[in-house]
């Protein structure tokens, strides 16, 4: 979110973000209950790995550790204030998110208005839609409060229960920079870190009972899992790796987006599997890290991924509303209709209907991050901070 002075490890990092934000977007079409129902055929690429991309949550969580940790304890622990932490935090957040969630309210509208008009020509469930979507609802998530226990179900913009698991994991970690300040001592960080990353764990397995990763009420527990990983990946591989052979490199590199694409494959047959993911993945972006030289940084560092990866945020926040627009596309078409396009190809109207979502939702985040994240970023800092502050960009 904030411009850094070390470069070179943002532009591969903020990539992959940007892969996996459009991953999860697949992986919402690919699950969609109303899209398999409308939908004659599956979409050619309707695998086990989209399927499964619900666990690059889980690395959003841990880049978001190594990112906040380098801006704030590597770059600026001893000049560190939590009230400006905070404000850039919300500078970065709070705009795009607050903007998506009067968008849903004014489409919950429109649909009630149409239903009550009868104007809409297929049935839906108001009730139902009702129970999650409410006033009470919409209040814990302009609080950012729906991934914390407030609520046991997703509503409004489903997405942003993990920016919900965020903001607080951030505060957090705000406190303990703050602590581990005055005690004039900055590995407590890393100590610290250590403490609450185990505390996630517990929680997940022996409070909440959990047997995966896969849950969205409480989730700030999931997030501690990952974030605090994400600071102790960025301890562990500072300064290492120079005199290690580049074939090496390379391999502990490749290795590591090998085993992760393993992971998100095969998590769907035991998902105990998915409590090794942010290992797994702290190990990749750690290795991008530590060898910013070999072929796979410098892959990542390609234009179309460094556009895609600078609207990572604005992919995974407006890809939602998106697909609900396309559900009601595909059920105003009708399966039938749908199976003539089928009839040329089994699975062209579902990968045809993917490569639209697709399109639209980096259309949507483009301008969004234009319009939206940039300059509502700029507006909160001008109006909460009169001191002068950084320019913001999406970095983090």
């Amino acid at each position: 979110m904030l411009a850094h002075q070390t470069k070179a490890h943002y532009v591969p990092l903020d990539s992959v973000r940007g892969l996996a934000a459009l991953c999860v977007v697949v992986h919402h079409f690919v699950g969609s209950d109303p899209l398999a129902a409308a939908l004659p055929h599956r979409a050619w690429i309707d695998v086990a790995f989209f399927h499964n991309s619900w666990l690059f949550v889980d690395l959003f969580f841990v880049l978001s550790g190594i990112v906040i940790s380098m801006s704030y304890v590597q770059s600026e622990f001893s000049g560190f204030d939590f009230r400006t932490f905070t404000l850039r935090r919300i500078a970065r957040i709070y705009p795009l998110h607050i903007v998506m969630l009067f968008a849903f309210l004014a489409f919950r509208l429109m649909r009630l208005t149409l239903t009550e008009l009868d104007l809409l020509h297929f049935s839906t469930n108001e009730t139902a839609d009702l129970q999650v979507n409410n006033v009470y609802s919409f209040v814990a998530n302009v609080f950012l409060l729906h991934a914390m226990g407030v609520l046991d179900y997703l509503s409004w913009n489903g997405p942003s229960w993990s920016i919900s698991a965020e903001f607080y994991t951030y505060l957090v970690f705000g406190a303990v920079v703050v602590l581990s300040q005055r005690l004039g001592y900055i590995k407590l960080v890393y100590v610290f870190s250590a403490v609450l990353a185990v505390m996630g764990a517990a929680l997940i397995i022996f409070v909440l009972k959990n047997e995966t990763l896969d849950f969205q009420t409480n989730a700030f527990t999931r997030c501690f899992l990952g974030f605090f990983v994400g600071v102790l990946t960025l301890r562990f591989v500072s300064g290492k790796g120079r005199s290690v052979s580049p074939f090496v490199q390379s391999a502990c590199q490749i290795g590591a987006a090998v085993v992760a694409i393993v992971l998100v494959s095969v998590v769907g047959f035991d998902e105990r599997l998915s409590f090794v993911a942010p290992i797994v993945f702290g190990a990749l972006l750690g290795s991008l890290m530590a060898f910013p030289e070999r072929l796979l940084p410098r892959l990542l560092s390609v234009r179309p991924l460094v556009w895609l990866g600078k609207r990572s945020y604005s992919i995974y926040m407006t890809h939602a509303l998106i697909l609900v627009l396309i559900q009601y596309f595909a059920r105003g078409v009708g399966t039938g209709r749908l199976q003539i396009v089928d009839n040329i190809l089994p699975g062209l109207a579902a990968s045809l209907l993917l490569a639209v979502f697709v399109a639209a939702v980096l259309v949507l985040s483009n301008l969004t991050y234009l319009w939206v994240e940039m300059p509502g970023s700029r507006f909160v800092l001008r109006l909460f901070n009169r001191r002068a502050v950084p320019a913001v960009v999406a970095a983090e």
